[in-house]
């Protein structure tokens, strides 16, 4: 069995698209998925699966929630072994998360084309700034409710879909 977790886009956003975590547990009761937990209200959904076809298991995931919510949900995979890559490949290893500053990982539905990858330094500054690393943006902000970054933002300069969380909350799913 493969633990996955689910990041799921515009879930019990400040108020929009709620969804009660035992719903969205029961809402991932399908063949072959087993062990469901949610960690937070804000879409990460943590199940095992036999399979290995990540796009298959996206698209399994979407359809069912679209049919249970009546409307579409943008659905990121990673398994926990990449999850676990994408905390050690964290290019800001001097930056410290303090009051000041804070640290955000916006997951993409793929890998950006090559030659948007690079569109995203414009925007920096020295209060924040973005890299991409493979399948993921990671972003320096003060404030993620202010920033120039946002998920929005993210997936029209790179043309993918994404969702974002905080540092705190990737690194609390990988000790789930």
């Amino acid at each position: 069995m493969i633990r996955y977790v689910a990041f799921l886009r515009s879930i019990n956003v400040a108020g929009h698209n709620p969804v009660k975590m035992e719903d969205l547990r029961r809402y991932f009761e399908m063949p072959g998925v087993e062990n469901i937990a949610t960690y937070i209200q804000s879409g990460n959904v943590l199940f095992d699966t036999e399979e290995t076809d990540e796009q298959k298991l996206t698209d399994k995931i979407s359809k069912k929630l679209e049919k249970e919510l009546g409307y579409k949900v943008t659905v990121i995979i990673r398994s926990l072994f990449y999850l676990r890559k994408v905390v050690k490949n964290m290019p800001f290893d001097t930056i410290k998360t303090e009051e000041k500053t804070k640290l955000y990982v916006t997951f993409l539905a793929d890998v950006p084309a090559f030659d948007v990858r690079g569109s995203l330094g414009v925007y920096s500054n020295d209060a924040e700034y973005a890299r991409v690393v493979n399948k993921e943006v990671y972003i320096v902000s003060p404030n993620y409710g202010k920033t120039c970054f946002s998920n929005t933002f993210i997936e029209k300069k790179l043309g993918l879909p994404a969702t974002t969380r905080n540092w705190a909350t990737v690194n609390k799913i990988l000790e789930l």
